[in-house]
């Protein structure tokens, strides 16, 4: 089992300054170190998200991902297609650097498991038959809310322009698992053990790129609440509310300044022993939602690809 979880995510990009102020306007902590910047859950004592400013435009650095057994992963990442690396200029070399066949940079390293959440109070739902809520308000008044604060990041969704072959690297060579997938439109892999469906996903395009990062919120008013308040914030793009088919969490997306997108979601399904799960085939009517507003038009668009081009 040797990916275990997610770490951080690492992004170049052209403003630290615009970039601080979008993931803080998230409601992560922001720490500086000349430029490069470390985007921190509340609670957490290590980056979500690492942004390296200076960039001519924003651009997938490498996504970090918690491992054990790392000579086993060296070994198996050439038959998968892939490349054991040195680090890049500037990085630390512990751990294992590994490129996918298309170029994605992941490191590797071995970290104790987070903290679990604190436990918070059932979501309840008065439903026909099943009266949970009886003499008392479902909802506070609304200065009764603090704003949301990000728990932890959930998942890293890329853009691949071979959804398969990136998701075959990660299960054959890092040691993940295929939860589920559209065809070859979209795939989502996971760790084997105690993990959300999906730590990485793969979404199809014409080159490589971030889609989104996703931010675990507590439910799904938190959901509606930090998306809308975010998007306040931003002025830019957005989709949601909605809930997916393919793992079955509400979500809201809000665009970043660069055209990617960062996702709240809550209610993720959990597969606690990969062997005991089954991956299904959806058909491309699912790949993206089970019910939301219209699609955004710019949201299957790879701006990183576009801008290469």
């Amino acid at each position: 089992m040797p990916v275990t979880g997610p770490l951080w995510f690492a992004l170049e990009v052209p403003s630290l300054d615009e970039g601080i102020k979008f993931y803080t306007d998230a409601g992560l902590e922001a720490s500086r170190n000349g430029n490069i910047a470390q985007l921190t859950c509340i609670g957490q004592s290590r980056p979500s998200a690492i942004l390296i400013g200076g960039a001519p435009r924003k651009r997938l650095h490498h996504i970090a991902l918690r491992a054990t057994d790392l000579p086993q992963i060296a070994a198996s990442v050439p038959a998968a297609g892939g490349k054991v690396v040195a680090a890049p200029a500037g990085f630390d070399a512990e751990g294992l650097w590994v490129t996918d066949p298309h170029g994605v940079l992941y490191h590797l390293l071995e970290r104790p498991e987070d903290a679990p959440l604190a436990a918070s109070d059932p979501y309840q739902i008065n439903a026909p038959g099943r009266i949970v809520r009886n003499r008392r308000a479902g909802m506070q008044p609304i200065g009764q809310y603090a704003p949301v604060k990000p728990l932890r990041l959930g998942h890293v969704m890329m853009f691949s322009p071979d959804v398969l072959a990136s998701a075959k690297f990660v299960t054959e060579g890092l040691g993940m698992g295929l939860a589920d997938r559209a065809e070859d439109v979209v795939a989502f892999c996971c760790a084997r053990r105690n993990s959300d469906h999906h730590v990485l996903g793969f979404g199809k395009s014409n080159g490589i790129g971030m889609h989104h990062a996703s931010f675990q919120v507590r439910d799904p008013d938190d959901v509606g609440r930090a998306g809308r308040a975010l998007l306040e914030k931003t002025g830019r793009g957005d989709w949601g509310f909605g809930r997916h088919t393919v793992g079955s969490n509400y979500f809201h997306y809000i665009q970043d300044p660069w055209g990617s997108w960062l996702e709240y979601y809550s209610d993720m399904d959990f597969i606690d022993d990969y062997a005991l799960w089954t991956p299904t085939n959806y058909g491309p009517e699912d790949s993206m939602a089970n019910w939301a507003p219209p699609l955004p038009p710019d949201f299957v668009v790879n701006q990183e690809a576009e801008q290469a081009g």
